[in-house]
């Protein structure tokens, strides 16, 4: 299949008209042999799968399980090791784990550095470079369809080959993917998949005792149309107990692999759901708002399980590890749990939103090992945070990084700044800036890294109501595409300021490739001073973005 028979696929609509309600199969018992496939991504340790599979096993014993991850897999193999899988475990249950699909990314993915690419071949005024960033990007828009279409066959050949052995097999995908893209993937995935949105556990319960999917965040590719908002339908409040490390290690055959090399950062979720409301943010539509907290005890016995078997790297996947000042409580609850476990020589990681952190959690977070800390800020001008909908104090953000340093954190912090994402002008570029030297000087200038994104507009965002209404996207457009008229719009940095950040970062490409972040930051400064530190902290009462109207 070729690139652009696959883009009409994902921009066609069905000659058929789907039903809405998801119909019962009467003679669908029930699935009692699940195989759970991790479709290819960067080898990161498949948290949702494992949780899954924990799940069930809790809830219904007696369904057999396995767990297959095509991350370990070399990609030559990926066809027949996914065979082999089949035929060795014969399942009547297909779950398939989509991880990744839209490329836009500030570091190396696809056929080299994305970002680079496209503003290469949108921005640079040297022919040669044009020509270097449309020979990349003519790379990556093949990779990117060929991952499409290589995963699509992947799922129809997976339930191709279990039908020969269990004629009524099923398969249902899922994951961060297919949550984002769910309206679009029905076109290309084989009739009868179960597509699910957001948390996956109540589904495959329903799916194994063999009762009616119709009030799951799901649809089946094919039969039934995804109900009108579905992916803004609360998820099931299921509590979550410790994962079950020694069953879940006898149904992987692969499962020391991520424990081999000591610098894996293996995931623990200690809450689900995201209550703010950020522009550009899918978090907090695909785990719903209500912030549901795993009990602190089970946090801690499945921190244990792993710290037994030699991990020390840990990964809080929450969407944020304290999303609001109520939850301060939580983590220190947890931190202390932690410093009593006897677990002293552990690092961990989290997205932490630092405007929710007091003297006394700074001092948990660096006794307990905190080993990196990243600042989800995206803007250091708090007016442009407050158009955002990101809900922000960057005064706040100062005086406990201060805290945090006062403690004795003395580890690298990353802080994310995503430029022009909406209302950004010249004065708030220079907030940005003194705001950025601020943090320096709190940290150290060789301990912050800035780290320079530009959205990838994703469906289901205020961001992209916004684009819709002011007609930078027509309505009915095809997220998921990447021709290059789309791909620009995308990739969010509209004019007037949009050729003005792309011949910055392509400068400081030319200036420093290995530290892109930084030299974004001094050419900036030097191109536009610095503003006053309080006119950044400050914001001052305006008429508003029409964001702040969507």
């Amino acid at each position: 299949m070729s690139s652009l028979s696959l883009e009409n696929q994902l921009t066609q609509p069905s000659d058929n008209q789907p039903k809405t309600a998801i119909e019962v199969d009467t003679a669908n018992t029930g699935s009692d042999r699940i195989l759970y496939v991790r479709l290819p991504c960067n080898p990161i340790f498949p948290i949702g799968v494992v949780y899954l599979a924990d799940h069930i096993h809790k809830v219904a014993p007696h369904v057999q399980q396995n767990i297959f991850d095509l991350g370990t897999v070399p990609p030559l193999d990926f066809y027949s090791a996914l065979d082999r899988a089949i035929d060795q475990y014969q399942p009547n249950l297909l779950v398939f784990s989509w991880r990744d699909i839209q490329i836009y990314a500030p570091v190396g993915g696809r056929g080299g550095n994305p970002l680079q690419n496209a503003f290469e071949f949108y921005y640079a005024k040297n022919p040669l470079k044009k020509l270097r960033g449309a020979v990349n990007g003519l790379r990556l828009f093949t990779s990117y369809y060929t991952e499409l279409w290589r995963n699509s066959q992947l799922i129809r050949r997976g339930l191709a080959r279990a039908r020969r052995y269990q004629p009524n097999a099923r398969a249902v995908i899922g994951g961060g993917a297919v949550s984002v893209f769910y309206e679009q993937l029905g076109n290309i995935l084989p009739k009868g998949t179960v597509i699910s949105v957001g948390e996956g556990e109540s589904l495959l319960e329903r799916l194994v005792q063999g009762r009616s999917l119709d009030n799951e965040r799901c649809y089946i590719a094919g039969e039934t149309k995804p109900r009108d908002r579905l992916i803004h339908e609360q998820p099931a409040p299921i509590e979550k107990s410790a994962c079950d490390y020694p069953y879940i290690e006898s149904i992987w055959e692969d499962f020391n692999y991520y424990f081999r090399d000591r610098d894996f950062y293996i995931g623990v979720q200690t809450k689900r759901g995201c209550p703010h409301n950020c522009c550009y943010c899918i978090y907090t539509v695909i785990e719903g708002k209500q912030v549901r907290i795993n009990p602190t005890d089970e946090v801690i016995k499945e921190m244990r399980q792993l710290y037994d078997r030699g991990v020390r790297n840990f990964w809080f996947t929450d969407a944020q590890f304290i999303p609001a000042k109520k939850f301060i409580d939580d983590a220190i609850v947890l931190l202390e749990k932690i410093k009593a476990s006897g677990m002293t020589d552990i690092h961990w990681a989290a997205y932490i939103r630092a405007d929710n952190l007091t003297p006394y959690l700074c001092q948990l977070m660096v006794e307990t090992g905190m080993s990196y800390f990243e600042i989800g800020i995206t803007s250091g001008s708090q007016e442009l945070v407050r158009k955002m909908r990101m809900g922000y104090n960057l005064k706040s953000v100062l005086q406990n990084c201060r805290d945090l340093r006062a403690a004795g954190f003395n580890e690298l912090v990353s802080v994310n700044y995503s430029f022009n994402v909406i209302d950004e002008t010249i004065e708030t570029v220079r907030q940005t800036i003194a705001y950025h030297r601020e943090l320096e000087a709190i940290f150290g200038a060789d301990k912050v890294e800035p780290a320079i994104f530009f959205i990838g507009l994703q469906p289901h965002t205020h961001l992209e109501e916004y684009a819709i209404k002011n007609n930078f996207l027509k309505q009915g457009y095809n997220p998921m595409s990447m021709m290059p008229w789309t791909a620009k719009k995308l990739l969010w940095n509209p004019e007037p300021m949009g050729s003005f950040f792309g011949e910055v970062c392509l400068e400081a490409w030319n200036r420093n490739e290995d530290d892109f972040g930084r030299a974004v930051m001094d050419i900036l400064e030097e191109r536009l001073g610095r503003a006053p530190l309080s006119e950044a902290l400050s914001a001052p009462i305006q008429e508003s973005s029409q964001l702040t109207k969507v």
